[in-house]
């Protein structure tokens, strides 16, 4: 058991993945903060003209996909690095639900 640890412990991949998702964990809080923003200004578009802004919308969907990219990488749910590692494209090609229809 002791001689796997020290095994584990002496990969270099093992210490690379752990600085990149440490760099992720850090990205994930920006991307929550900016996730807030868009909550706020959603907020403010719909007291104000009654609609959801359709372009803030993009941005979230674009926003939320992208960090679910980065939880399954912290979760190693997939060894994928997301953007800038990785093509921004792949947050455009997620299946996420589409933009939903407002309801009156």
């Amino acid at each position: 058991m002791k001689e796997q640890l020290n095994e584990n412990l002496k990969k270099p991949n093992t210490w690379k993945r752990i600085a990149f998702m440490l760099v992720f964990a850090v990205i994930a809080g920006l991307v929550r903060v900016l996730l807030w923003a868009v909550i706020l200004l959603q907020i403010a578009s719909m007291l104000l003209t009654g609609s959801a802004n359709k372009n803030i919308l993009d941005l979230g969907k674009k926003l939320a996909a992208y960090l679910y990219h980065i939880v399954l990488f912290l979760t190693f749910n997939t060894e994928r690095m997301p953007f800038p590692f990785a093509d921004w494209n792949e947050t455009e090609t997620l299946d996420l639900p589409s933009h939903r229809e407002d309801q009156d």
